[in-house]
């Protein structure tokens, strides 16, 4: 029964741990309803019920914007459905004379082969 009580204690010393530093490092745009200052208070003087708290009602999610990581045109399909076929051969032939210009300024001359 020790063993238990001692392993408990460490896991709710840990877990309180954590939820300071997480309170602490979130920006104050991320907490919800009270100010970080008063979160972190809460969560130093409630050890375990106060990062429950923390974690269940004061720290906002990220938002769906947020999360989201930027694509490329030519890779959002939103973006190439809005294109007519005409405009995408036109952008497809623009593409390939830059990629053929940029091969020639790049290949240069042929060294001189001496016999």
């Amino acid at each position: 029964m020790a063993r238990v009580l001692i392993v408990g204690g460490f896991l709710a010393l840990l877990f309180w741990v954590f939820s300071i530093v997480d309170c602490a490092v979130q920006p104050a745009a991320r907490h919800r309803g009270v100010p970080k200052g008063a979160w972190i208070a809460i969560v130093v003087l409630m050890p375990v019920l106060g990062g429950i708290l923390w974690f269940a009602l004061g720290r906002k999610r990220r938002s769906g914007q947020e999360g989201m990581h930027l694509v490329a045109p030519d890779d959002d399909p939103e973006f190439l459905r809005t294109l007519g076929k005409s405009e995408q051969d036109e952008r497809i032939a623009r593409l390939e004379e830059e990629l053929a210009r940029l091969d020639d300024e790049t290949d240069g001359p042929a060294p001189d082969a001496r016999p």
